[in-house]
Parts: structure tokens; C-alpha cells; sequence
């Protein structure tokens, strides 16, 4: 399907054939494995930044990257080492210097600047690392602030942005200007307006960075919960409490813009 521009909703590419194994044991049962489709494809990647009076710093350097539909992908490296890059790339926030981006099989890497924002607001919810949050404004009118662009919202915003804070523990905290919010709290706000248009695909920049190991936790089974429900994530984190969770069907490590 496809909007009055022509922009298609993201969907999975065609299903790669079905693997099947026979098991030793018996021959008359067969153990299928299905291979996932990838929802996101990096083919050669990179990413130049150019600096007045200084050489240029390749950021990200030739990424090839399968991102498989409905998986948890952890970019996991030192500071400095490319994740949050990466992630501004797979999110089309950014373009690759070279190299193509393909998201549900569409080629985004020449999409017109009003297209890409179309696949971001549709496609992807995102949790920067620094929030990014409006200040001036209530966690609720943050939550809120996604969605009031898209037309033909499928019910009531702002019980829907509610339900989100309440799910958080913020449900008291709903009319509290940002900037009066603790560092978790603030964080909590960020991760509910992220969800708030209900992306096919959450990215996360250091999720936890501002959380106690508790909210850390509560974090890690969100990530859980999200995947159970059909979500694709992709997190970006070198806290040891993530890295260490076990719940990573995809570990990318980086170093100096590089996959190692």
C-alpha cells in the first residue's frame, strides 16, 4: 500500500525460501528453520564528516549490515567508536557520504528530504541520547508532540500519550513541565514519546545511560516486551548491565566506525 506521494508503508522484504534440515535420528521428521527477512539492509556504508581547517573524520566506514525483521540488534563499542553514527544512518536522519540504505526493500538512500521525514514519522520511533525533549512543555505535550502531525489518528492521543506515561510510572508526573523531571525521569518521557506512533522499528541511543540499575532492568524487559509484540529493535549501548542481558538475537561490535 502507499500514500497520495507514493510513499510505501514499510513492510519486510520477500521472505527468503525456507531452510530444512534433516534430523539424523529419524528421516521421515524434519526440523524446518525459518530464515528472517531483513526490514533493514546496510550495503557498504559509510559516512564523511568535513571539518573546516582539519582532514575529514570517516565516522562510519563500508558497513554491511542485515537488520532481520522482528530481531534485537545491539551496536555495542567504546564512545567514539560510530555507534550513535550508525544509528542516525539506519534511522534516515542522516545520509550516507557512500554506500545505499534500503528500509523494508526501498532503496531511502536518494529520498527527497520530505520523504525521509514520511519514513521516520511512520516507520521508526526513536530515543536519543540526550532526550532531545521540548522544554517549556509537560511530559504529556511531549509524548503527545509525534503524533500530532499524522492524519487520521486511530483514536484519542492523549489517552493513548497516558497510558504511555502510566506504563512508566509517570502517570502522576503527566502535567510536570520537562526540565523540572529527574534525569530517569526525563529518559522515561523519551522512551514513551518514541512509542507513541507505534514504529514498526525502535532505535535507541544509550537507553539506560541516566537510569539506576532497577530502571535499567525495566528498560531491558521494555526491549523484551516490544520484540515480543512484532517490534524490530535496534540499541545502541556500551552499559554492562544491557550488553550483558542476554536478550540480543544480533551483537554488532564496533571500533573507529568499523564492524570488528
Amino acid at each position: 500500500m502507499s500514500d497520495s506521494r507514493g510513499l510505501q508503508r514499510v513492510s519486510p522484504v520477500e521472505s527468503q525460501p525456507v531452510r530444512r534440515f534433516p534430523r539424523p535420528v529419524d528421516d521421515d521428521v524434519e526440523v524446518v528453520v525459518e530464515v528472517q527477512p531483513a526490514i533493514l539492509r546496510l550495503e557498504n556504508v559509510s559516512k564523511v564528516f568535513s571539518t573546516r581547517g582539519a582532514p575529514n573524520v570517516r565516522a562510519v566506514s563500508s558497513i554491511d549490515l542485515d537488520v532481520g525483521c522482528n530481531s534485537i540488534t545491539l551496536l555495542q563499542g567504546p564512545s567514539g567508536s560510530g555507534k550513535t553514527t550508525l544509528l542516525s544512518l539506519i534511522a534516515c536522519m542522516a545520509r550516507p557520504t557512500e554506500g545505499r540504505i534500503r528500509v523494508g526493500g526501498q532503496d531511502v538512500t536518494r529520498f527527497s528530504e520530505d520523504l525521509l521525514a514520511e519514513v521516520r514519522r511512520r516507520t521508526f520511533g526513536i530515543v536519543f541520547q540526550k532526550h532531545h525533549l521540548v522544554r517549556g512543555a509537560t511530559a504529556l505535550d511531549n509524548v503527545m508532540i509525534p503524533g500530532l502531525p499524522l492524519p487520521g489518528w486511530n483514536g484519542d492521543l492523549r489517552s493513548h500519550a497516558l497510558d504511555l506515561l502510566a506504563r512508566f510510572g509517570l502517570g502522576g508526573r503527566a502535567a510536570i513541565k520537562v526540565e523540572r523531571l529527574s534525569g530517569g525521569e526525563q529518559q522515561r518521557v523519551a522512551i514513551a514519546r518514541a512509542l507513541i506512533n507505534d514504529p514498526e522499528i525502535v532505535i535507541a541511543d544509550e537507553p539506560t545511560a541516566q537510569l539506576d540499575s532497577e530502571s535499567a532492568l525495566g528498560v531491558i524487559d521494555l526491549i523484551g516486551e516490544l520484540n515480543a509484540n512484532g517490534k524490530t529493535v535496534v540499541v545502541a549501548s556500551h552499559d554492562p548491565v544491557l550488553c550483558r542481558s542476554g536478550r540480543f538475537t544480533q551483537v554488532v561490535r564496533m571500533r573507529d566506525g568499523r564492524v570488528v
